[in-house]
């Protein structure tokens, strides 16, 4: 685990914070662990930095259970509903609720559900999960209905070899965002962002943003 690698995002985000009138303290950093060793993570927690995510359950929790408990684990990728057992527990912030059925999992269980993202597929891709964006307020109420905390939205733009490209769809997820402004009083997330273009999300209204490869490197574990 290179730090330098660490204080250079952090860098990066405070220049485009700054660039548009923002504090770096308005955007929260997820590092994405996918693929790194425990190692790696207890390096950075170590350092100061709490907020790590993943996309694989079984990976997570395995995870979790070598590492300090203070820790605060994202989910931030496709869960299937037989999944849910595994990180319901552990997890700080699920950012990727995309279909009734998924909320329905996760409201089962002991205790109350952590908060929820909805997952908003702003670039028409099927394949990578995400609610239209017609039909965002109608996923939000069914949560509401089975007593889930939503805090705000996520969204995953369509890969390209130009990052600006993301910026039209990281501009819908916040035009979503503000379409549904009256259903908080503390302001919606928008989790958007990841390594190649984090910056850009930030320029558009991201609150959090999900970076893993300019942080950790390549990763070094098989998907489990």
């Amino acid at each position: 685990m290179d730090l330098d690698h660490y204080r250079d995002v952090a860098e990066r985000v405070s220049a485009a914070a700054t660039r548009v009138d923002r504090t770096a303290d308005e955007v929260t950093l997820v590092a994405v662990s996918k693929g790194q060793s425990v190692e790696a993570i207890d390096a950075l927690y170590r350092f100061g930095h709490r907020d790590f995510g993943e996309n694989r359950a079984q990976e997570m929790a395995g995870k979790a259970a070598q590492l300090p408990g203070d820790i605060r684990w994202h989910f931030v990728g496709t869960l299937q509903s037989n999944k849910v057992r595994l990180v319901r527990n552990i997890t700080w912030l699920l950012h990727s609720v995309d279909r009734e059925s998924l909320a329905e999992s996760w409201v089962k269980g002991i205790g109350a559900p952590p908060p929820i993202l909805i997952q908003v597929d702003v670039g028409d891709e099927a394949q990578k999960g995400g609610v239209a964006p017609e039909n965002v307020e109608q996923l939000w109420n069914r949560c509401a209905e089975l007593g889930l905390t939503v805090r705000g939205l996520m969204t995953i733009p369509p890969q390209s070899d130009d990052p600006e490209e993301a910026r039209r769809f990281f501009t819908s997820l916040r035009v979503a965002r503000d379409n549904l402004a009256g259903k908080s009083d503390s302001g919606l997330v928008l989790s958007m962002g990841m390594t190649d273009d984090f910056e850009i999300a930030i320029e558009e209204g991201a609150s959090m943003i999900r970076v893993g490869r300019a942080i950790f490197g390549p990763r070094l574990l098989q998907d489990q």
